[in-house]
């Protein structure tokens, strides 16, 4: 079998198939093409229809967020991170807020983290609601996909009323939000916890039993524990595995050791066991939120940020009618409010798995150094070698499971 070699040039990678038989093709499979769903390349040596060996080219869309977030007062990168995983941005708001609550030592309402719990479950919803309703696409079925994109419309319905945006959400604030939710976003959040069952039920009786389906994935992609685990593999392929590590349940953050939920975990680690286990996360989304909504019967209206006026910023018509207010706002926006020299890292469970966040500070209005643990960068490293030996449509399947969002690989 022929070797696969590479050579790097200052602009990028040079490929040479050390093939003298020329019974090899070399294929790109990206960075543009549409089974990809991102701007990423991956470079194959094909016997036929069958991979042999290939190499992953990242970077095409990096925008050096973290090396711009050293130059932005800390408020200011909520809008970076709305741009990595924009399939679920809020989950990337709320883990650089509580980043930065953990620096400076904000102790938050329980009433605020319930919200904010509300806002990340349906994230985590609309997150795998894309990537299986996207992965059933690329098995042939288009019906699915057009059920759960209706959905995904009535949450992002509550985004914006909640905080004015739909997709890029930049939602909430350090300290809380910059709002309180209305009646109407409640009333938008129970309709949906009635009406959204019956059609994820719906999208599961039209594959989770499919025979075509069912041989289209499953064995595609299996991947044991061990080799998960070494790999560093999180988020629901690592659970597919087996392995049950979940943030919410290890690490517990936003008052979740409040709520009773359970963690789902596969078998087989293959693609079949990603799916299932995605719709299995959603019903747990869903009763994550249900209780939520609950919890908020329980606490005191009204409250939607922490009693932290040097680093929360007041309303506007406080700043222009009260002194006090307006010298708040001066102080944290000129970057006037000291804060502690060290270094805390947070991470949440985002839609892909652990999103993390290490932070070094120094005293100043921004971060010394940032660093986003961004999962789909981690676990998209094992996509070149567990495809060799696969067909090129059981690759592009595996692909899509691993729920790969090029702005959160490149950042």
């Amino acid at each position: 079998m022929s070797k696969f070699i590479t050579e790097t040039t200052p602009n990028r990678p040079v490929y040479y198939d050390n093939d003298p038989q020329g019974d090899l093709t070399t294929l790109n499979l990206g960075p543009t093409h549409p089974a990809t769903h991102g701007v990423f390349q991956n470079v194959l040596q094909m016997d036929g229809e069958r991979i042999v060996s290939g190499v992953s080219t990242i970077g095409y869309i990096h925008r050096a967020f973290e090396k711009i977030a050293e130059h932005r007062p800390f408020y200011q990168i909520t809008t970076l991170t709305d741009r990595m995983n924009y399939c679920s941005s809020p989950i990337n708001n709320m883990g650089w807020h509580m980043t930065v609550e953990k620096l400076l030592g904000i102790e938050m309402p329980k009433r605020v983290d319930y919200l904010r719990v509300i806002v990340m479950e349906l994230s985590r919803i609309t997150d795998h609601l894309i990537c299986n309703g996207i992965l059933g696409v690329d098995t042939g079925a288009f019906t699915g996909f057009l059920y759960l994109m209706e959905e995904r419309e009535h949450i992002y319905e509550i985004f914006e009323e909640i905080c004015g945006a739909r997709l890029t959400t930049n939602i909430g604030r350090i300290g809380g939000f910059e709002r309180d939710f209305n009646d109407i976003a409640f009333a938008k959040i129970e309709k949906f916890l009635a009406k959204f069952p019956p059609v994820l039920k719906e999208f599961e009786t039209l594959f989770n039993r499919n025979r075509i389906f069912i041989e289209r994935t499953s064995g595609v992609g299996a991947v044991d524990p061990e080799t998960a685990l070494n790999y560093s593999w999180s988020g629901p392929i690592l659970r597919a595995t087996g392995v049950d590590y979940d943030v919410r349940a290890n690490e517990p953050y936003s008052s979740y050791q409040d709520f009773d939920f359970e963690i789902p975990v596969g078998t087989t680690g293959d693609v079949y066991d990603r799916f299932i286990l995605r719709n299995e996360e959603m019903w747990q989304s869903l009763r994550i939120i249900e209780q939520a909504m609950e919890k908020l019967k329980k606490e005191p209206k009204g409250i939607f940020h922490a009693d932290v006026p040097e680093f929360y910023l007041p309303p506007k018509e406080k700043v222009y009618n009260n002194m006090e207010a307006l010298i708040y706002h001066f102080k944290i926006v000129m970057g006037e409010v000291d804060t502690p020299k060290t270094e805390v890292y947070h991470a949440v469970e985002g839609g892909n798995g652990e999103l993390g966040f290490y932070l070094i500070n120094d005293g100043g209005r921004t971060p010394y150094r940032l660093h986003f643990r961004r999962p789909s960068f981690i676990n998209y490293q094992m996509y070149a070698p567990m495809s060799g030996g696969m067909l090129l449509s059981d690759a592009i399947i595996n692909m899509s499971s691993l729920n790969i969002i090029a702005g959160e690989l490149d950042a």
